[in-house]
Parts: C-alpha cells; structure tokens; sequence
C-alpha cells in the first residue's frame, strides 16, 4: 500500500465541500449502467465520512442531487431517490454510534414521501450529535437558494420584520439553507470537470478549490489526503495582505 501524504493536524479544514462527479462515467468504463456507479458512490462517501471524522473534520456537505438533475432519465432518477432512502436508513445505527448529525439542504418538497420520510427519521434520530454534521444537498441549485432568499427577505420585509437599512451580508447569509453551517474552507470535486455547477455560489466566494480527475466510486483515502495537502499548502488572505 502506498504511502499517504503527511498531514498537519493542526491545519484541518473546518468545513469540506464535495462535488461527488463521475459514477456514470465509472460505470460506463467498466461497461455497467449507471445506476451501478450511483451504488458504489455511496461506499465512497462512508470512506470519506470515516476519514473526515479522524483528521477532525466538523462538517462535510456532499451535493448528492441537483434541481437540474431531474432532468435526467426517469428510471436514474427513481434509482436514486430508492438508494437515497435504503442509504440514509440503512446508516442510520452508524451516524449514531459515530455522532454524525445528518443535516440537508435544498428543495426537500421535490422528493418522493419515501425518501422525505427517511430523512426526516434520521435527522431526528441524529439531531443531538456533534462530532461531525453530514450534509446532503439534494434537489440543491445555488441560483434557487438565491432567489428563494430574496422572495423571503421581501415577505418579511412586507410584515415589518426588516429594515431595508440593515440589510447586509449576515442578514443575507441567516436567509440561506446553510445558515446553520459556517462557510466551506474547501470544496473537491472529483470526475474531472473543473467548474462549480450551481453549488453554493454564495457559501463558495473565498473556499479553495480542488479538482481531480478521479471518478467519486475510486475517490479513496489517499485522494482525500491529498486534496488536504493542497489545502494546507495555500496561503488564504480573504483578499488582505499576511
């Protein structure tokens, strides 16, 4: 087994973001389905649930499923929304016992009673956890966080709540679904693409951002290391001078 890179524990993203790309092209290499790779995507993500929580990670966000992405063939979408709900419950003994927190964000009203139902039961289950909150953005678009925000602000600006005058940049982050979430210090995305995607858009404005080519079914322990690495060689100014 080869060796892993060196770590500083002292030098740990607080919040990693992951753009989980590349089952279908996985699965299509090997001459499967895709709905093949979608499976084995899951395993990838409880390695690198497993390995956030030992280098001390407090929060992974995982964009799992996009508004644009029920566009897709109607039998991959169904396909995924029935291994969403058997995941989430079938893991639902191991966030416990592992303190994970399961948290969501996104347009939940998109997805089918089954899978609604299976998140809120182990959100519930979880909700006291605190070693590490996994968060699953499904049915997720940064423009739709955006605009529903504003459609917010405005109501609650109707009902005399706000001040247009103290408006700023916390009052807008409290009106998003990460309000709960500090910003991400890094996003990965795997697969080989090298773009955003609508994903967190507002969240993202100063993350460090890594691609790699590697597909999400083959992203391993070593691939996290490495993508951690690379963090911990940047020098983040948040547009200052150190």
């Amino acid at each position: 087994m080869a060796l892993l890179p060196k770590i500083d524990s002292k030098n740990i993203p607080k919040h990693v973001c992951i753009i989980m790309d590349g089952n279908g092209r996985w699965a299509k290499i090997l001459g499967k389905e895709r709905t093949f790779g979608h499976q084995r995507g899951i395993e990838a993500i409880k390695k690198i649930l497993e390995e956030s929580i030992q280098l001390g990670v407090s929060y992974l966000t995982l964009f799992a499923f996009s508004k644009e992405n029920w566009e897709r063939p109607t039998y991959e979408v169904k396909m995924i929304m029935k291994l969403l709900s058997k995941s989430i419950l079938k893991y639902k003994q191991t966030l416990i016992e592992n303190d994970v927190q399961l948290n969501t964000i996104g347009d939940l009203n998109d997805l089918p009673l089954e899978s609604i139902n299976a998140i809120k039961e182990v959100k519930e289950s979880t909700n006291k956890n605190k070693k590490i909150t996994l968060t699953i953005a499904l049915s997720y678009s940064a423009r739709w966080e955006i605009t529903s925000s504003i459609k917010k602000i405005i109501r609650d600006f109707q009902k005399e709540k706000i001040n247009p005058k103290n408006i700023n940049e916390k009052m807008v982050n409290n009106y998003l679904c990460t309000n709960n979430l500090p910003y991400p210090d890094l996003l990965i995305r795997t697969g080989g693409e090298k773009r955003i995607s609508n994903f967190l858009l507002w969240q993202l404005a100063y993350s460090e951002l890594y691609f790699c080519d590697t597909n999400w079914p083959d992203f391993d322990k070593k691939e996290f290391y490495n993508a951690i690495l690379e963090y911990q060689k940047r020098e983040r100014r948040f547009g200052k001078i150190n």
